[in-house]
């Protein structure tokens, strides 16, 4: 039997990374998480293979051009993600349900291509304004960097509606208890 893909997307802050983390620790889905690319610095404890396979700029317009990424995305100016190839078929063919943290693009068209095979979980902030909060308070990011974010994040909302499920993320152990709701009934279809 092949694996199930698990999509979850969201605006840059909303806690999506996180939910996923939760996920893996209560240990209740069967699921492996898929390590994207991108082509920006690792940030403090990030670790290459692990939190993201970290490449060069142009070792990943090299891989863009060779068709290696079943995904990728110009999230900001000059910063790029993709979602290898490698990583998806490699668990699939094994039987592994995957779980991809993607931004909302790649989520859209993640699911367009899998179908029936792939739910797609769009996490939602409770506002604009508690976004822009969480964002200061990471302390990672200058002013122009959130005011980015912000942006790209009300652009991103307006995709919601294209998603199997909303989990709006106002408390984090309620949106982890519904995300995990979400994907046991998926993966038990």
């Amino acid at each position: 039997m092949s694996g199930k893909l698990i999509i979850i997307s969201a605006p840059s802050g909303c806690g999506k990374s996180t939910i996923i983390h939760d996920l893996t620790q209560r240990g209740n889905i069967d699921m492996t998480f898929s390590v994207s690319a991108t082509n920006r610095k690792p940030r403090q404890g990030e670790i290459d293979g692990v939190h993201y396979h970290f490449l060069t700029n142009e070792a990943f317009h090299d891989r863009i051009a060779a068709g290696d990424f079943l995904e990728y995305e110009e999230v900001y100016p000059g910063r790029f993600y993709g979602t290898l190839k490698s990583e998806i078929n490699r668990a699939l063919d094994a039987g592994t349900n995957i779980v991809l943290d993607i931004d909302v693009k790649g989520g859209i068209n993640v699911k367009r291509l899998y179908g029936e095979r792939a739910i797609a979980i769009f996490i939602q902030p409770p506002s604009v304004d508690e976004l822009r909060r969480r964002l200061e308070n990471r302390g990672t990011e200058s002013r122009e960097v959130i005011d980015e974010r912000i942006a790209r994040a009300e652009f991103e909302l307006s995709l919601a509606p294209q998603f199997d499920t909303i989990v709006v993320n106002d408390n984090l152990d309620e949106a982890v208890d519904r995300a995990e709701k979400t994907i046991l009934n998926f993966i038990a279809q």
